[in-house]
């Protein structure tokens, strides 16, 4: 899968404009990405063609191909929907928490569990390790790059607001969630249950919350500074 994982991170950038605006699918396309995206998971990338696909979404192998130039085209089209889902509900998930720290333990939380959940993502996971891995880590760094910049955006957010330290290197911090993030989805841990919400969280409390250097962590509130 090495195509797709060279361009994982701009797929993951295409998928965070997506958001800004309503992505409409066809019925025939949402099908066809529909049927896709269970067989990636199931079966894995690698061993699935498109006749597979046009035959589990009940088309013609003609008419996949009418939708979607290639194979390539195909498999970038379905990730770059769960990477739009998984932006979505990280979003709504850090929107609901009162604090930053509430956020940043809500944001890591998301993460995980959005992956773990994710049918392409938690298929892969089982029936492709290596396609899932290198799609992470095998572009020299990337897509981890892009996720990070994304993260960073909304820590520097927080920091223009005054809830972090204005001493906090919130790109630094960011490499070091989307890294620990991806170490957690490809390497099982004998420590952490990851299906257990409450202990992930413990981990971004104990870990990562203190890395920013929150305001309300100080017992002191920080004064709202200008964003211009």
């Amino acid at each position: 899968m090495t195509s797709t994982a060279e361009s994982a991170g701009s797929v993951f950038e295409l998928a965070l404009a997506d958001t800004a605006t309503d992505v409409e699918e066809d019925p025939s396309s949402r099908r066809i990405l529909d049927a896709a995206c269970e067989l990636f998971g199931r079966i894995g990338i690698q061993r699935c063609s498109m006749s597979d696909v046009a035959a589990q979404a009940g088309v013609s192998r003609i008419t996949v191909y009418r939708r979607f130039a290639s194979r390539e085209a195909l498999v970038q089209q379905v990730i770059r929907r769960e990477f739009r889902r998984y932006i979505d509900q990280f979003l709504t998930d850090v929107a609901s928490a009162p604090t930053v720290a509430d956020r940043v333990v809500a944001g890591f939380v998301s993460a995980l569990r959005t992956t773990r959940n994710n049918p392409l993502m938690g298929g892969l996971m089982a029936s492709e390790p290596g396609s899932l891995v290198s799609s992470m880590v095998g572009d020299g760094g990337g897509t981890l790059a892009t996720v990070r910049a994304f993260v960073a955006g909304q820590l520097r957010r927080e920091q223009r607001a005054g809830h972090v330290a204005d001493t906090v290197d919130v790109d630094l911090v960011a490499e070091i969630m989307v890294r620990l993030s991806t170490s957690f989805l490809v390497t099982p841990s004998t420590l952490v249950d990851l299906d257990d919400d409450e202990q992930v969280a413990e981990v971004a409390r104990r870990v990562l919350v203190p890395m920013l250097d929150p305001a309300e962590l100080r017992g002191s509130p920080r004064p709202s500074r200008s964003t211009s």
